[in-house]
């Protein structure tokens, strides 16, 4: 495709398919992509004019309207398109960045004996990333690997960092039961918002499961209590802002078994069983820092 846009044009599009996977599907409006990108919502706006000329983006009448991308935007941007697609993690300096995701690993150097790079493309807002930050990103879904460098430079037309490869791992055939988390930190479900921002804060975790008459009925995330606390619903009880969904896995389950159903059934964190019965937790951050002790 020949089209050229400008960078503010291709910073909207990235931000605008961003928003748009991570809503699963809902419209996108023009303040959204512009507090993303840290630009003018009326910049915005005059920049969809023209990328509605170009067939890059449509609009959706309505109060609860907005911006979709086309499919012409996913080819022009050789991004797969959301239905397509599963979210890849990214960590960097030990934090999973929640709007970000990879789209392509590229080893352009693999044959030249004195540099081991990998051009990483990302689907979000990569200019918060720099120079010298600590990256981990996977696990891949076909092949399940994992790769772990140092960012030395970034692409922002592409939206692509450029890192030296510290080590690219394989999941391994361990299993859940090796590196759950035991005992089980739980919170109640009549328990406060604000009960469960210090339980995190203390445990420096980002999610814990919901009980209630001695059951696992949910999980209790970072997002779930900023969510609250944006809403004014700090005394509001744990359940009543949860995700009520527990997946259980038993404790002989393979790693990259754990992984796909995270995968599948579009959970972070896993509560592990012994013939039935709950033992231990284990969140994707864990696998990956498995994976990566020395980070």
């Amino acid at each position: 495709m020949d089209l050229e846009l400008t960078q503010i044009q291709k910073d909207i599009l990235y931000a605008l398919i961003t928003l748009y996977k991570k809503k699963a599907g809902g419209s996108i409006k023009g303040e959204e992509i512009a507090e993303l990108i840290n630009r003018n919502p009326g910049t915005v706006r005059n920049q969809m004019q023209a990328l509605r000329a170009l067939g890059l983006v449509e609009g959706v009448p309505g109060p609860k309207g907005g911006y979709r991308p086309t499919s012409k935007a996913y080819e022009l941007l050789s991004i797969t398109k959301p239905e397509e697609s599963v979210a890849i993690s990214v960590v960097v300096n030990d934090t999973l960045m929640e709007d970000l995701s990879v789209e392509e690993i590229d080893l352009p150097s693999i044959s030249n004996p004195e540099v081991c790079q990998a051009r990483i493309r990302l689907l979000g807002d990569i200019r918060k990333i720099v120079p010298g930050d600590r990256v981990l990103v996977g696990p891949t879904p076909v092949n399940e690997i994992v790769v772990q460098g140092r960012v030395v430079g970034r692409d922002d037309t592409a939206n692509t960092l450029i890192i030296d490869i510290e080590k690219i791992v394989a999941l391994p055939k361990d299993t859940v039961g090796e590196h759950m988390s035991s005992p089980i930190i739980s919170i109640d479900a009549n328990a406060k918002v604000l009960d469960g921002a210090k339980l995190l804060a203390e445990r420096d975790i980002y999610c814990v499961p919901v009980k209630k008459d001695g059951k696992f009925v949910g999980i209790l995330t970072l997002d779930h209590i900023a969510k609250a606390v944006a809403q004014g619903k700090l005394d509001a009880k744990a359940e009543e802002v949860m995700r009520p969904k527990i997946v259980l896995v038993e404790k002989d389950t393979k790693i990259r078994e754990a992984i796909r159903l995270m995968r599948d059934e579009n959970v972070r964190i896993l509560v592990v069983t012994d013939r039935g019965e709950p033992v231990g937790v284990i969140t994707d951050q864990k696998i990956l820092t498995k994976l990566a002790p020395e980070h």
